[in-house]
């Protein structure tokens, strides 16, 4: 090999071990190494977190390093990250593909508390699949058919969700018992949203998910409510679609010919009863409901530093210290550097995946969209401001998840980026020289962040999941201290999404300030919602402020 030729010549003439290997300029590329694997993605996986020494190490300390690698960069090991793996090898999500024009390539999010389903599982039947599309059209028209009431309405994302968890629950139910999902065995023809109108559904699917999970969480909770909206008075859709009881069947264990009778000649009855159903397990079941995926647990190393954005740019740091010579291999360059700027610009914005990953672009001397063509297309740019003579972040509201907050007040989300550690001279190698690379043949998709365009991946827009992959690789690649090779920022840190940036700068915010007001101002949301779900703001932390102000009477005579 030819680093053994280098290592021979160290120690011919006396020179410390990896004298040569240091001089030369990071490749991007993992090394070839012999490790004995199930194929090869794995092998690509592994082989970037070995050290250089692997192959002469004795077999016990290989296998030691390689559990290590499996275990901490590859999963992730929370017992979430455990439950996950454990869950995603038994496959049993029905499958909507005639609605996917609904919720226009929005994935679900891969660190959700629910599964997401693969190409190969069942699809939905014909009629259940029709009866979906119809309560998504009542949720998502801009006005509702005559004679129709709504509360509220979908947008692309809650439709996107609301499939996925109406795919998850008719799957368990249509599994066969003696099968590993331990469904009801529900037949296909028999499976309707009519259902959804019956209390011991309700009551076997609840018992069913706890029987998985071994406790209950708020993904039970949401789905709750989610019926109990169906079926409200007035404006639930299912109490205003009678006819969908038409359509019930007798099922073993679940619905009986009384049951269809009662139905189809009361229904307002009938949702009346789910209807209170719904709202009393609600209550029973927030009351017990466990976290399961603490959010907070793969970044609690970076949370727990005085400094969590400060800890956070650690990473992008990192990525310079290694990034690859641009002439000599052009993609790994790329890529670092479109991994440098996720991260910078998602600690600057602190907006969320889908408002980062449709960013469009507006190269430099070029016209940028107006306010209106963005409310049009509900996303951002990222455009030269030649007023303020730097690169300007414009969303307009409507492009956000909670458009209708506070925090907003209808107007659009306006930032001037800081030219800090040379960002500007990163955005401009990015747009000349980078980008068009990792584009390469494809069609430009006209949003700042592309993939690498390969033979196998045609398609250079970012998606919810890659996007989250690719983040999730940054921070696998750069992030993780691994002490077996000396690489990565931060010592005990997980694989995450870039989600959990929000958690760093509201956190950051609150420690320095213990204001949740001013930490929403971060993230674009409200003081509320910074204390339920974004900020890690401990009584030792408070403590510790109040004392910084204090101390300072005795610093000060």
């Amino acid at each position: 090999m030819s680093f053994e030729m280098l290592a021979r010549a160290e120690r011919r003439y006396r020179l410390p071990s990896g004298y040569f290997r240091a001089k030369l300029a990071p490749s991007g590329r993992a090394p070839m190494r012999r490790v004995r694997v199930t194929g090869t993605s794995e092998h690509r996986r592994l082989a970037w977190h070995l050290p250089d020494d692997f192959e002469d190490r004795p077999i016990h300390e290989r296998e030691e390093i390689l559990e290590w690698v499996r275990t901490v960069i590859v999963s992730g090991s929370t017992e979430y990250r455990r439950y996950q793996a454990e869950a995603m090898k038994v496959r049993y999500s029905l499958r909507f593909p005639s609605l996917a024009s609904f919720s226009a390539k929005a994935l679900p999010r891969p660190d959700c508390a629910s599964v997401p389903a693969p190409a190969g599982s069942l699809h939905a039947p014909p009629a259940l699949t029709r009866e979906l599309g119809e309560l998504i059209r009542f949720k998502t028209a801009t006005l509702t058919r005559i004679g129709l009431k709504r509360s509220g309405v979908w947008n692309e994302e809650s439709v996107t969700q609301k499939i996925e968890h109406f795919g998850l629950m008719f799957g368990a139910l249509a599994a066969e018992p003696d099968s590993p999902v331990q469904g009801q065995g529900v037949p296909h023809d028999r499976l309707g949203m009519a259902l959804l109108a019956l209390p011991v559904v309700w009551d076997w699917y609840l018992q069913w998910r706890e029987r998985r999970r071994g406790f209950y969480t708020a993904w039970e909770v949401n789905m709750l409510e989610l019926g109990s909206a169906l079926t409200r008075r007035d404006t639930g859709w299912l109490r205003q679609s009678p006819e969908l009881a038409l359509r019930l069947r007798p099922i073993a264990g679940l619905v009986d010919q009384t049951d269809i009778e009662r139905a189809r000649s009361d229904w307002d009855g009938f949702c009346d009863a789910v209807h209170a159903h719904t709202l009393t397990r609600t209550r029973e079941i927030a009351r017990i409901a466990r976290v399961h995926r603490d959010p907070f647990e793969p970044i609690l190393p970076i949370l727990e530093q005085e400094s969590p954005v400060g800890a956070y740019r650690r990473i992008t740091a990192e990525i310079l210290d290694r990034m690859p010579d641009m002439h000599r291999y052009p993609r790994a360059a790329a890529e670092a550097v479109r991994g440098f700027l996720m991260l910078r610009l998602g600690l600057h914005l602190g907006v969320r995946q889908k408002n980062l990953r449709q960013l469009l672009l507006c190269p430099r001397g070029t016209p940028h969209r107006t306010e209106r063509q963005l409310e049009n297309l509900r996303r951002g740019e990222l455009h030269w401001n030649a007023r303020d003579g730097g690169w300007e972040v414009l969303i307009p509201s409507v492009a956000f998840k909670n458009a209708n907050s506070s925090f907003f007040g209808k107007r659009p989300f306006r930032l001037l980026l800081p030219d800090f550690d040379g960002l500007y001279s990163h955005i401009e190698a990015y747009i000349a020289r980078h980008r068009p690379l990792l584009l390469g043949d494809a069609e430009d998709p006209g949003t700042f962040f592309v993939k690498t365009v390969k033979r196998s991946s045609a398609d250079a827009a970012y998606n919810q999941s890659t996007f989250y992959e690719a983040w999730r690789l940054v921070i696998q690649r750069y992030a993780i201290f691994n002490p077996y090779t000396g690489r990565g920022a931060i010592k005990g840190l997980l694989p995450h999404g870039p989600h959990n940036v929000r958690d760093v700068l509201a956190t950051h915010i609150l420690k320095r300030t213990g204001s949740y007001e001013q930490a929403s101002y971060a993230i674009q949301d409200t003081p509320e919602m910074v204390a339920k779900h974004y900020g890690r703001f401990l009584p030792q932390d408070k403590a510790a402020l109040a004392a910084r102000i204090l101390n300072q009477v005795w610093q000060d005579e």
